[in-house]
């Protein structure tokens, strides 16, 4: 314990370490997140509404605004409600209609996927559906949506995008969910699931920088020799300093995303955590709700870190050189993006079990992937694959650095 403590000390004491900590900070939590939530994103828009940085920086009063205005449409989703929403939308004056935070996107959307057959031929190329639609017209929610999604379903088994098996289970997943669905103001979990938490792979280059020179860093100093006469041992010195290196890649974790979470409360507070994510996007089988949601994403980032700190580490210690060890790591994470519009479609899914360059937004999708002949929901591989790819990758990286060491 006295070691690991020693080397964790010494490596926070590199300025390296306290540098990019810093910039993973303020682009995370402050750009991205403060700023976004205060100004960018949930600010009411200024005189330019196409600029984003003409919003006025009031998004925290914005969102109580926002937030109110959905309490009038009830506690469920039902046809009344949806019928209502867009009936308001008709009758409001710019500039509160252009403003989309009011949740017109989310009820558009549903128009335009559920109602297709109400659209006006004639009106669409000037005006969307929300326009002009007739409010009488807005029945059987539910009934469309289970349509929508089988058939949906149906054109992916004919695309050979999904099995008859896949398609009964992503049925059977989906038949879980319970109706009416709870409603509350939709656009503040739709930033938090598909903006900000995402974000948190954002951290990778920062843990590159920082991991890819705990082993091949001993070389460039000349201390590995030196390290090699200490009274602990090489292998016993080498285990420290990856407990070191996953313990740095957990706190800049609880940093990251324990400021994420703070900035959601003071925003957003928690009103509506038990909102199906298929407010989010209709076409969501996974019976869960936005809090289940949230927990998922911490979870695919915690582990995807702990995944991606174990593949730098190993090229660490594979190579005694900083830079290609440093151009190593970051290759893991932006090679894949590269060429993934040139491979197959089951290829560009297994490059999303890489750690860190996969999406938690996945949990929103209907990919299935095949292992061993069995079809397996994606996100249940996604929050699983990347860990244990990095856990693998610890005792090549001990042995590796121990092979060097004793050379």
């Amino acid at each position: 314990m006295e070691l690991f403590v020693l080397e964790h000390k010494r490596l926070w004491r590199t300025p390296r370490v306290w540098i990019c900590v810093l910039l993973c900070f303020f682009y995370c939590i402050i750009y991205t997140g403060f700023i976004s939530y205060q100004w960018t994103y949930f600010g009411t828009p200024g005189e330019d509404p196409t600029n984003l940085y003409s919003n006025n920086f009031n998004g925290y009063s914005a969102i109580r605004d926002y937030q109110a205005q959905s309490d009038k449409y009830g506690d469920f989703w039902t046809d009344e409600a949806f019928q209502q929403m867009v009936k308001d939308f008709q009758t409001m004056e710019p500039p509160q209609q252009l403003q989309s935070m009011y949740d017109w996107t989310v009820a558009s959307s549903f128009l335009n996927r559920l109602y297709p057959e109400l659209k006006d031929n004639d009106q669409q190329q000037y005006q969307p559906l929300i326009h002009y639609v007739d409010t009488e017209e807005l029945t059987d929610f539910y009934t469309r949506r289970q349509d929508y999604l089988e058939h949906t379903l149906e054109g992916n088994v004919q695309n050979y995008l999904l099995t008859d098996e896949d398609a009964e289970m992503l049925q059977k997943m989906d038949s879980q969910m319970k109706t009416p669905w709870r409603y509350e103001w939709i656009q503040g979990w739709q930033y938090v699931l598909s903006n900000s938490l995402p974000m948190l792979s954002k951290m990778a280059p920062y843990l590159a920088i920082v991991l890819a020179f705990i082993f091949s860093g001993e070389w460039h100093n000349s201390t590995a020799p030196l390290l090699h006469t200490t009274k602990y041992g090489w292998k016993k010195l080498a285990r420290v300093k990856v407990l070191s290196g996953f313990a740095f890649a957990a706190e800049l974790y609880a940093l990251i995303a324990g400021g994420k979470v703070l900035l959601q409360l003071i925003f957003l507070g928690t009103k509506g955590w038990d909102m199906p994510i298929q407010m989010i996007k209709i076409l969501a089988v996974a019976p869960w709700n936005m809090l289940q949601a949230e927990l998922f994403e911490l979870a695919f980032a915690f582990l995807g870190v702990v995944g991606y700190a174990g593949i730098v580490m190993l090229m660490s210690a594979l190579v005694k050189n900083n830079v290609l060890s440093l151009v190593l790591s970051l290759a893991f994470i932006y090679v894949p993006d590269l060429f993934a519009r040139y491979l197959p479609v089951w290829a560009q899914n297994a490059s999303q079990f890489i750690p860190m360059v996969g999406t938690p937004t996945d949990l929103f999708q209907m990919n299935v992937f095949h292992l061993f002949g069995k079809g397996i929901w994606m996100p249940y591989l996604l929050i699983t694959i990347p860990v244990l790819i990095g856990l693998v990758c610890v005792p090549f990286a001990i042995r590796s650095w121990a092979r060097r060491q004793r050379a």
